[in-house]
């Protein structure tokens, strides 16, 4: 079976994404299971190269025929959307974020067409975004279409809501939405390669012991259970987490957003990659912006996008987790 075309946005030109993808690529995992291509643009992956002393030669493609075969040369799908000329290093700008949105809509559409078998957006900025008018395009939908979804080692966690006020997360909990959740947890997960993944779902009070978690949650997991889905819940929120690092859960599904991001992100950062559960295609970024403050130093971590280009690798094929 040949490998997966997994194509990687490099990001906003003028922060550290360009550098952490290539150091990711520099260290040659992402070459031996699957065949990488960028999409962006050809100088500032020429730049980066550069900064990361690094011995690539990067050529620029816009056909991804035969693309990612040579470990030693990096593909850059370039279209044309921006110039070295258009953007200072550091600096947000209307150039980066509609370059940024550009990129996007190309990668949606490569995997859409099936050209390329995952797509991972390397750190964006949307200060810039917004000076382009485009930050809009990247709002997420309502909750029950799709899930924001941080994976690190044996800790992964969907969350059943995003990018709301905490005051709002009670009325949106319901046992239908907790529900199609766990039914897209599991359908997802056994598609990328963990059969019957075991689901601890997070109860929303203290010790998981109010009206939600009675009234809803519970309700939510007994209906997946009655369809034979091994799922567990309401767990007390202060244990689920580490009931899933210690492997009793493969998946946590979370009520809201800082419930599950403050776990992840205090039981390990570096690392960090996400996906979204119940798009069309499969995607993946990561957990940390721009860091206008340090590029061109040579001093970003490339942990968290060399993770992604990997999980996206494996989930693409259906072999599951990459720890």
């Amino acid at each position: 079976m040949s490998k997966p075309v997994i194509a990687t946005i490099i990001g906003d030109p003028a922060g550290i994404g360009p550098e952490v993808v290539v150091k990711a690529l520099a260290t040659g995992a992402p070459h031996k299971v699957s065949r990488p291509v960028l999409i962006g643009n050809t100088e500032a992956v020429e730049w980066a190269v550069g900064v990361t002393n690094s011995s690539f030669t990067v050529k620029k493609i816009t056909d991804l025929a035969g693309v990612g075969e040579d470990p030693n040369t990096i593909e850059v799908y370039d279209t044309g959307r921006i110039g070295p000329d258009d953007y200072e290093l550091g600096v947000e700008s209307a150039a980066c974020g509609q370059a940024t949105a550009d990129w996007l809509k190309e990668g949606e559409e490569l995997a859409l067409a099936g050209k390329v078998d995952g797509v991972i957006m390397a750190p964006i900025n949307t200060g810039s975004m917004k000076l382009a008018g485009v930050l809009g395009q990247i709002i997420p939908p309502e909750p029950g279409s799709t899930y924001l979804t941080l994976l690190n080692g044996p800790l992964r966690v969907v969350h059943l809501t995003d990018h709301m006020p905490l005051a709002d997360v009670s009325g949106l909990i319901t046992s239908d939405l907790v529900y199609g959740a766990i039914k897209l947890i599991h359908d997802s997960f056994s598609k990328w390669g963990i059969s019957n993944p075991k689901i601890g779902v997070s109860g929303f009070n203290c010790h998981a012991v109010g009206k939600e978690d009675e009234e809803q949650i519970a309700p939510g997991v007994e209906r997946a259970k009655a369809e034979g889905l091994d799922v567990d819940g309401p767990v007390a929120p202060d244990t689920v987490f580490r009931r899933c690092v210690d492997r009793q859960y493969d998946v946590v599904l979370c009520m809201y957003h800082d419930q599950g991001h403050i776990a992840l992100k205090t039981w390990k950062f570096d690392g960090n990659c996400a996906t979204t559960l119940g798009t069309d295609y499969l995607s993946m970024s990561v957990a940390h912006g721009t860091a206008f403050d340090i590029v061109g130093k040579n001093i970003a971590s490339h942990e968290m996008i060399l993770n992604s280009m990997l999980q996206a690798a494996s989930f693409s094929v259906g072999a599951g987790f990459v720890e």
